[in-house]
């Protein structure tokens, strides 16, 4: 017991500097070639927005929300990315701790 006890806390370590790496890190989605660009954290907080001047039409503000939208969800789903690639050693080790469920 008192093994499983020492292999939890090193996984909460573990866990721990995972999500802050997963804070300080900052990946990016982009949509209309480029023309929107989205920057998030490991976490998926919406850091910045760079959009290209060129696809700014007062008379078409519709598709400048869809491409904002498009390069937030690409920026997310590398976010996502990032977190399955560093978390996943860490919880797959949870099936080594012979926890029933894990």
């Amino acid at each position: 017991m008192q093994k499983i006890m020492q292999q939890a806390a090193q996984m909460q370590q573990q866990v721990a500097a995972a999500q802050q790496q997963l804070a300080e890190a900052e990946v990016s989605g982009s949509s209309g070639g480029g023309l929107v660009t989205a920057v998030v954290s490991g976490a998926g907080e919406l850091r910045s927005l760079k959009i290209d001047p060129k696809v700014v039409d007062a008379e078409d503000v519709e598709t400048l929300e869809d491409l904002v939208v498009a390069a937030v969800h690409a920026a997310n789903g590398e976010a996502q990315k990032l977190t399955e690639k560093i978390m996943g050693p860490i919880t797959g080790a949870l099936g080594g701790l012979g926890l029933p469920g894990m």
